[in-house]
């Protein structure tokens, strides 16, 4: 009788490789799925260490435009931050791998679907969430929730004493333990010394950006143009007759990762609030992240009406949850992303900008769209507005006020 088929989640990182390990010894059949999201990952050796740890195959999908048109843009677009910090790399990165792999499992009439995400935290319910929306036949082997497996691994040392005993090369130690999840959109460190939040993060654990005494010591000018909120061009003076200008996404993306890298930009250390109830304190990395959803910001503040901003203000703060909580496949989702998308038919322009020493500044932006009135607005012309009309104006607010300020008096 043939084995059951698992496809599994695999990243060539400590927990997924003794899981496809742990997995072969319960006798199933396993094909591993990496997704090149644009992480620093050397695949061709993650696949002959897959296939030497036992898998039967492996596929590496190069996701990375999917992932920036389909994700990274439209939570750009969307103004989607988690509790006013979180940019998302992460929590976008999982049902953008989702549709890859469910799509691999239905081809190849796997029966499983597993991952290692670990029982305390968010990805295990991202994944899981997504599978299910897209295949709600679906089964998910979670090993991590299995007591054979976490009663055997309470933690990585028991990880790195395995993977010693079945020769699995692995690149965390004992030393530097912490958990890292890396995609061309940010690099994200958790666990190990990390999960104390008073302790400062060791010396060189940042990738990405550099620290800000070492950044560049002379600013970069960015123009960057949106059409109805989503990034199409990022153009560079460079100083000669003409200047750098980029319109692919993959491009785009990867030249404000290095500007803002050289810039520290985008870096930060936090401490949230996951789905599942716990606290946990996490380090980000988000470069072209941070300067796009900083020129996104202004770029929408100039264009829309008043009233539109604030009430996508609410619905962004809604669409941030269900992103984060793994909801992205969800009806509600797919509904407050119509609504957000819609809010942005005026959101066309250019903004721009200077990026400094781990801080984006904006110097300009204009935009043939905005409700912007020069003339309105002007100081030395009237352009259509009656000033005594202020005068009503103030006194209706004023009214509240008074009979506030006439009860306190009354009632000392």
């Amino acid at each position: 009788m043939a084995n059951d088929l698992i496809i599994l989640a695999y990243s060539g990182g400590l927990d997924t490789s003794c899981i496809l390990k742990w997995l072969i010894q319960q006798n199933y059949d396993v094909i591993c799925y990496m997704a090149d999201v644009g992480q620093d990952e050397d695949f061709r050796k993650a696949k002959e260490k897959a296939l030497a740890i036992g898998a039967k195959d492996i596929i590496v999908e190069d996701l990375r435009k999917e992932f920036i048109s389909n994700y990274m843009f439209p939570a750009i677009q969307m103004g989607l931050v988690y509790e006013g910090r979180y940019y998302f790399g992460t929590s976008l990165a999982r049902p953008c791998i989702t549709v890859g792999i469910v799509a691999a499992a239905k081809k190849l009439g796997a029966k499983y679907i597993a991952h290692g995400a670990t029982g305390k935290g968010n990805d295990q319910v991202r994944f899981e969430l997504s599978v299910y929306a897209l295949w709600p036949e679906g089964k998910i082997i979670a090993p991590w929730r299995i007591p054979e497996f976490f009663n055997r691994f309470q933690g990585r040392s028991d990880l790195l004493e395995y993977a010693k005993k079945e020769n699995i090369p692995v690149s965390a130690t004992p030393k530097s333990p912490w958990s890292t999840d890396e995609n061309i959109m940010h690099i994200s460190y958790e666990s190990g010394v990390l999960e104390d939040p008073s302790a400062i993060p060791p010396a060189g654990i940042y990738k990405m950006t550099r620290d800000l005494q070492q950044a560049e010591d002379y600013p970069s000018i960015i123009d960057i143009s949106f059409e109805k909120g989503l990034p199409v061009m990022v153009t560079i003076p460079s100083g000669q007759e003409k200047a750098l200008i980029i319109k692919d996404p993959l491009t785009i993306v990867e030249t404000l990762n290095k500007l803002g890298g050289q810039h520290g930009v985008g870096r930060i250390d936090i401490v949230e609030n996951r789905f599942i109830g716990i606290k946990s304190r996490g380090l980000y990395e988000t470069p072209a992240g941070t300067i796009l959803h900083v020129a996104h910001f202004d770029l929408e503040v100039y264009a829309l009406d008043k009233e539109v901003l604030r009430m996508k203000r609410y619905l962004q703060e809604k669409m941030a949850d269900f992103v984060y909580n793994g909801f992205w496949f969800s009806p509600e989702a797919s509904y407050a992303r119509t609504c957000l998308e819609l809010s942005q038919e005026l959101v066309t322009g250019t903004v721009t900008l200077q990026v400094f020493k781990g801080n984006v500044t904006i110097l300009a932006r204009k935009s043939a769209s905005s409700l912007y009135n020069i003339d309105l607005v002007s100081m030395d012309v009237a352009g259509g507005f009656s000033p005594e009309d202020s005068t009503g104006f103030i006194n209706i607010h004023a009214i509240r006020l008074k009979e506030y300020a006439r009860f306190v008096s009354n009632n000392n």
